[in-house]
């Protein structure tokens, strides 16, 4: 089953991500809304997961443009990690280790929910290219098996001008710390 937004939430979607679009062309020289926004409408699953998106605080917006697939990159552009989608541990097995106080969800399944990816270590980076994020917060990245295996999963920040990798047991979990996810339409 498809999921879709009713028309009213499209259009209204629709006017938020072209202000937001707007207000931030420094991340996306040389783009043009009204391709992107064709490409919206003739893709209604993903205006429902940039919808999830952004009623989870994640203020998605196009970071580029992919010539090769013919895609435009959405990610979540919140200053800070998406409050929705905080205090959540890294994946499934994680959630399932924990013995007492389990938080309410995880990354993994979250985002496979929303129809979007995790960021990875070199996506985050990218994006701390384009400005600075998650200056207070951190954010879970895709984790390489062989970490994940072992018991961890990792996580990025921004400090002193800088991106921090860091590892935590994947089963943890912490108020300022989320996930920031992707979406190629």
């Amino acid at each position: 089953m498809i999921k879709q937004l009713t028309k009213e939430q499209r259009e209204s979607l629709l006017t938020l991500l072209k202000t937001r679009f707007t207000k931030n062309m420094h991340r996306h020289k040389d783009l043009d809304w009204k391709k992107v926004q064709a490409k919206l409408e003739a893709n209604p699953e993903k205006l429902w997961s940039l919808n999830e998106m952004e009623t989870s605080g994640g203020e998605p917006d196009v970071v580029k443009y992919d010539k090769k697939n013919d895609q435009y990159i959405f990610v979540d552009c919140s200053e800070e990690s998406p409050k929705g989608r905080r205090s959540i541990c890294y994946d499934y097995e994680a959630l399932m280790s924990r013995k007492e106080h389990k938080p309410k969800n995880n990354v993994i399944d979250m985002a496979n929910d929303m129809g979007i990816s995790v960021l990875n270590e070199a996506q985050y980076r990218e994006l701390q290219e384009i400005e600075a994020f998650d200056k207070k917060t951190s954010s879970w990245v895709q984790t390489p098996s062989e970490i994940r295996e072992l018991g961890g999963a990792i996580f990025c920040d921004y400090r002193f001008g800088k991106v921090f990798v860091y590892h935590n047991g994947a089963e943890s979990y912490y108020a300022a710390r989320g996930f920031r996810g992707m979406l190629a339409v």
